[in-house]
């Protein structure tokens, strides 16, 4: 009781002395470094059992290690089954729905299950990534202190804003391209307001993390090839390899989830995930774990350590045997990446989605190198270009894209390959899948929060907000007489619903339909309530009907009320009187 009291008085203090403002920086930065000590820590846990399995002795032979993805993924699942017990969640479309229907709040519990499973799936060379996971733990924590503080929905998305960008600064060492990250995925503003926070979140993160790892970074490269304009037909083709690949990328995780949607059992799902992956990293050991050091060995021109070692004696002295190789890496990266979620897995897919980036990139080049045309482009260039192709691709985010590697490279040479490779790759899977992994299925719901502020705040709007039950029902047996008293004198409506005795609704009555009858008592017992209803111009059905379509019915039919049906009978209206002004709430309070 005592802590509850200074907790309320610190509450108190807080808002008489603090503005508002200023409270939001001092969050972003506490944000900040919590996404900085996840990272961190999660990197740690990672690393720490990689080390480990490295210095077994049982596992440290090269025949065996494309079986300890299967270990990780069992232990991960006996977490989660015998420990845990809370189901497994896409991070990233966790975090939108949350933002979109939950008020930006996330289960607390959410910031430990990450840190566990994630570093079991990785650690154990699970070919997934980090930065989904972390982002997962750090935008839960910031939900938790959120909720803790009594923050609104608006500023509770904002610090989970901050939360993925200190999560990505801390990770590449960019905080620009955080910043961006969070405006592009998250569909927040980019206004003074929500920069600002992101900035100092960023910047704290960034700091942390020196603290632990000092000047690590994840890719080490220096730019020594400048643009030149004869090769921009290059990145053109670049741009539409990668467009294709972000395609088939998208399609394929959908396609593999689907065909373990078959297993319903969880560990059905682990057998044959766990077999599929044994059989892709025994004939492909370079898609082992998450990555970064085949980016870092193409980086340094490095192609025979980037394959690695394969059970068949390839002769990579031949170019076109090293390109067919990288090529099979990048159409296998994806799959790799989807079977380790589907068998129950946990990760990220911006890391994989690098890994395939950069080997198409370098394949392009190599391709272009060896046509004997004399000519010939950058393969380390065309391998970061390639990168930010996939995840302007894959992600939708060009912006965030063009300047992590430009902050990668810590130059702005590379700008304009960047601009046409990203331009090309974004409009071409643009057009071919307007929605990504991470927004599909909540776009298809109606649940995704976008850059479109109507259909933001239409998406916000919840239906039980707008639903009146105060409507008087009728019986289409009852006599016109009987609806009069019972219905229309007790009544300051102008419609009635008709329901029969499961409370079916069978039709509406309006009082203009009996105004010419209603004092003519002749009519009062001889005609019945059947005998001037109607059907409704539409219906809205509670359970599948979204803020958008109800609003879509509204303007179809022109109706100024709509009755609306949950589990199949009658529930209520919607005016598009009290519609209207419920947008207009949220639009204000939205755009405040």
């Amino acid at each position: 009781m005592e802590k509850q009291s200074m907790f309320k008085r610190f509450l108190i203090w807080k808002y008489k002395h603090v503005s508002q403002r200023n409270f939001i920086l001092i969050l972003s930065g506490i944000v900040g470094l919590v996404a900085g000590l996840i990272s961190v820590l999660l990197k740690n846990l990672t690393f720490g059992i990689s080390w480990l399995l490295e210095l077994s002795v049982i596992f440290s032979q090269n025949k065996t290690y494309f079986i300890l993805p299967v270990i990780g993924l069992t232990l991960s699942y006996l977490f989660v089954n015998r420990i845990s017990k809370k189901p497994l969640e896409a991070a990233i479309p966790s975090i939108l729905f949350a933002l979109s229907k939950k008020e930006g709040k996330l289960a607390s519990n959410k910031i430990v299950l990450p840190l566990i499973t994630a570093p079991l799936t990785v650690g154990f060379g699970g070919s997934v990534g980090l930065l989904s996971p972390a982002i997962f733990s750090a935008s839960a924590a910031s939900s938790s202190i959120g909720t803790l503080l009594h923050i609104n929905r608006k500023t509770q998305t904002l610090l989970i804003g901050c939360a993925a960008a200190g999560v990505i600064a801390t990770s590449f060492k960019s905080p620009i391209a955080a910043i961006i990250f969070a405006i592009e995925v998250f569909s927040l503003d980019l206004t003074f307001a929500s920069l600002l926070p992101l900035l100092i979140a960023s910047l704290t993160s960034i700091i942390t993390s020196y603290f632990f790892v000092g000047n690590e970074i994840l890719f080490k490269f220096q730019l020594t090839e400048i643009y030149h304009v004869r090769d921009t037909l290059f990145y053109i083709c670049l741009g539409v390899g990668t467009g294709i690949a972000s395609a088939y990328f998208s399609k394929i995780y959908f396609t593999i989830f689907k065909f373990f949607d078959r297993f319903n059992n969880r560990l059905k799902k682990l057998i044959v995930g766990g077999l599929a992956i044994g059989i892709m990293l025994y004939f492909i050991p370079s898609l082992y774990g998450e990555g970064f050091s085949f980016i870092n060995d193409l980086l340094s021109g490095n192609h025979i350590a980037a394959i690695g070692q394969t059970p068949f004696n390839y002769s990579l002295d031949n170019p076109w045997v090293v390109i067919a190789l990288l090529l099979i890496i990048t159409v296998f990266k994806s799959i790799a990446m989807t079977t380790t979620f589907a068998a129950g897995g946990t990760g990220g897919i911006i890391i994989p989605t690098l890994v395939m980036g950069s080997a198409l990139g370098n394949v392009i080049a190599k391709v272009i190198n060896n046509l004997g045309i004399n000519l010939s482009v950058s393969e380390a260039n065309f391998t970061l270009l390639g990168m930010a192709g996939l995840i302007a691709g894959v992600l939708h985010a060009p912006l965030t894209a063009i300047f992590l590697i430009a902050e990668i490279t810590g130059s702005y040479e590379l700008f304009i390959p960047l601009m046409i490779t990203v331009s090309m790759s974004f409009l071409i899977t643009k057009n071919s899948l307007e929605h990504t992994i991470y927004t599909k299925e909540l776009a298809e719901k109606g649940q995704l929060l976008t850059h479109n502020k109507d259909q933001s705040i239409l998406t916000l709007m919840k239906i039980d907000a707008v639903i009146e039950c105060d409507f008087i029902p009728l019986n289409p047996e009852m006599s016109l007489g009987d609806m009069l008293h019972q219905g229309v004198s007790k009544s300051s409506r102008n419609l009635f619903p008709v329901v029969d005795a499961k409370i079916n609704l069978v039709g509406i009555v309006s009082l203009d339909s009996i105004r010419d009858v209603m004092f003519d008592q002749s009519l009062h017992e001889t005609t019945s309530v059947e005998t001037f209803m109607r059907n409704p111009l539409d219906i809205i059905i509670y359970e599948k009907d979204t803020m958008q379509q109800v609003m879509r019915k509204f303007q179809n039919t022109g109706a100024w009320n709509l009755p609306v049906l949950k589990n199949g009978t009658y529930y209520g209206f919607v005016s598009k009187s009290k519609l209207l002004t419920a947008y207009r709430r949220e639009l204000i309070n939205f755009t405040s």
